[in-house]
């Protein structure tokens, strides 16, 4: 072969393999050899400049790409997606589709959207969503502004905007001077915006209960009606009672203020006995208390009163002075288990310094080694010698 041929070949494979390599490149970067699987996205229109390989993002994170956009009979758009398998796992199946953008002029692309209750079940293959949204583009504003411009009277608007021009004319310093004030005054409310949207979001259940209330308050309206017309119609004698009260007020004035020193001392002398009242309130609040439980109760099955009576060895005589009475008793109100003090229920004894004790013994009652039953058995015994201090005890 010629040095001449073999260049030729040199440079034909050179070619080839630079075109390789861009085509290579290029199937790279359009992710051709990437694996993929189809999703279908169902919108109202897919926009402007929605076009193959537009990115398919979440969370700013791209997980597939635009496949195709096939226009259906019903005017929507199928858009169908190649996702990547791999980010399948982490889309929920309830996820939400957005046609956005990243201005108005700017190309589209899909964006899911994470629900606030995203679903156990991942995106799968072969799933048609629904596109809940699709950024308004310039076209749209462009055609609602000519569809209003069409209903504007050329002549008609030519006044209104001379009718303003006329207005605003020589006005400009207290225009300006009004937007100032308008500015400081929003920066006084600014920061009462939070309490204020916060209000806004209560605003629905406070209208939702004056709702609910609003046939009470037309009944209180409608009372309140009724009211005024007896009152207009017994006027005669709501006048007799106001000076029937006026006399009768200056009859107490002048009976109060002629007895106003006698009053007060009164008031004086019964501060100690509501103070003790207040004191014993308890035990007072336990006695009426079980006064009206004992009346509640059933009756007894005999009418009458049931007493039992018993004979029991007579008490210690008093002795001087351990038996004087005394007041020194302390410790408060005792409800000792009232109110409800059950059948037959006997309340403890309390111990008190009272100066005397019921309970401390009794009397011993018959003494069996008593002096007349040794003089019985045994006749006359001769006692210990007897000194000043043992006259008239037995031996």
């Amino acid at each position: 072969m010629s040095g001449r041929a073999l260049r030729a070949l040199t440079g034909v494979a050179a070619v080839a393999a630079i075109v390789a390599v861009v085509a290579l490149a290029a199937t790279l970067f359009r992710g051709g050899l990437t694996d993929s699987v189809p999703v279908t996205v169902m919108s109202p229109r897919a926009g402007l400049v929605m076009n193959p390989d537009a990115k398919v993002q979440i969370r700013g994170v791209q997980v597939g790409k635009v496949d195709s956009i096939e226009q259906m009979p019903n005017g929507e758009a199928a858009i169908h997606l190649a996702m990547d398998p791999k980010r399948m796992n982490a889309i929920p199946a309830n996820v939400l589709v957005d046609i956005a953008s990243t201005t108005v002029f700017g190309a589209k692309y899909v964006q899911f959207v994470i629900p606030p209750d995203p679903s156990a079940e991942s995106l799968r293959p072969g799933q048609v969503l629904a596109a809940k949204h699709v950024m308004v583009e310039i076209n749209t504003v462009f055609e609602n502004l000519t569809s209003v411009l069409s209903k504007v009277d050329p002549p008609k608007l030519n006044e209104t905007l001379g009718a303003i021009a006329s207005a605003l004319n020589g006005r400009g310093e207290k225009i300006g001077q009004m937007l100032s004030d308008l500015d400081a005054y929003l920066a006084k409310i600014e920061p009462s915006l939070p309490a204020l949207s916060r209000d806004l979001a209560l605003a629905p259940q406070v209208l939702r209960a004056y709702a609910d209330a609003a046939p009470d308050f037309v009944s209180v309206a409608d009372n309140a009606a009724r009211i005024s017309d007896t009152i207009v119609d017994q006027e005669q004698n709501l006048d007799a009672a106001l000076v029937s009260v006026t006399g009768l007020a200056d009859i107490g004035n002048d009976v109060i203020g002629t007895n106003r020193q006698p009053l007060t001392d009164v008031l004086h002398l019964l501060v100690p006995t509501t103070d003790l009242l207040n004191e014993y309130n308890q035990a007072l609040w336990c006695a009426l208390s079980g006064m009206a439980n004992a009346s509640s109760r059933p009756p007894l099955k005999e009418p009458g009163v049931v007493v039992l009576a018993g004979f029991l060895w007579g008490q210690e005589r008093y002795r001087y002075p351990m038996d004087l009475p005394k007041a020194a008793a302390t410790g408060g109100p005792q409800c000792t288990g009232l109110p409800n003090l059950p059948f037959e229920g006997v309340p403890p004894y309390v111990v008190a310094d009272t100066g005397t004790n019921p309970w401390r013994r009794t009397y011993p009652g018959i003494v069996l080694n008593a002096d007349a039953i040794k003089k019985i058995m045994f006749g006359e015994i001769d006692g210990p010698p007897r000194n000043t201090y043992q006259i008239g005890q037995p031996g």
